[in-house]
């Protein structure tokens, strides 16, 4: 009997145990400190919308100034301005819809989930980036798919970072809008007393008005630079991932627990 059961063994003897790396990927992370990340997505937003309405005459992230230019266009316009917005609109809708799906099916706060989000953002601008960098589309050239295509790219990405606010239960920093902030920001009771120094949310509304500004500088930069929407799509494909290896050492749950 003894000779039987060591030949056949029981199921949990045989049964092979998920290397430290499974583990890893699979842990839940602690959401504690994510709006650190959202904050950073706010420089990335700056970066690729000021270089995109400088050089593109779009939006790729902020929609709402998007949907006033398509719907200038629909009561009639001399320039191509609505058709790209429109594009921008539809490719950030559909990517809403992706990535909310993508973390409705799996579990949202996973560490391979956060990862795989990231990096099929980073994924999308580097095929945007790419495509500026071989064919070089002039700023005053004719509408075309080198414009209409990386614009729905980009916009279709940058609806992740909204979503992984969600995700994270930071639904005031969506890293794709500020009025609502500023709004929150300057209506606070405390404003003018130094009790909003120190004041959690007041402190993320404020650094993401920073966050996006500086982004809105350095997408100035490269756009009035040679390289133009090339040089701010490359570095915001670095932002991102730079966001990945964050996630991929970020502390997770039971760690957090743990300590």
């Amino acid at each position: 009997m003894s000779e039987t059961q060591a030949l056949l063994g029981n199921g949990r003897a045989n049964k092979p145990r998920p290397s430290w790396l499974a583990k890893h990927l699979c842990s839940e992370l602690d959401p504690h400190y994510g709006d650190l990340v959202l904050l950073f997505c706010y420089i990335v937003t700056g970066l690729l919308d000021s270089s995109a309405v400088f050089i593109w005459g779009s939006f790729v992230s902020m929609q709402t100034g998007n949907t006033v230019y398509f719907g200038l266009g629909l009561v009639g316009t001399d320039d191509d301005r609505w058709i790209k917005s429109g594009v921008s609109i539809a490719g950030f809708c559909l990517g809403s819809l992706c990535f909310a799906t993508f973390h409705r099916v799996f579990p949202a706060r996973r560490r391979w989930v956060l990862c795989a989000s990231f990096l099929a953002q980073t994924f999308l601008v580097s095929i945007a980036a790419l495509i500026v960098t071989i064919y070089r589309p002039a700023r005053d050239a004719p509408l075309s798919w080198l414009v209409l295509v990386p614009v729905a790219l980009v916009a279709f990405q940058s609806s992740g970072q909204a979503v992984t606010s969600r995700v994270l239960n930071f639904g005031g920093l969506t890293s794709v809008v500020l009025t609502s902030i500023y709004c929150d920001l300057f209506s606070h009771p405390d404003l003018l007393t130094r009790k909003v120094v120190g004041h959690t949310e007041e402190m993320r509304r404020l650094g993401a008005v920073l966050c996006l500004l500086f982004g809105v500088v350095l997408g100035g930069l490269w756009a009035h630079s040679a390289v133009g929407m090339m040089g701010a799509l490359w570095t915001a494909a670095i932002l991102k991932l730079m966001i990945v290896a964050a996630w991929l050492f970020w502390k997770g749950k039971n760690d957090a627990d743990a300590a």
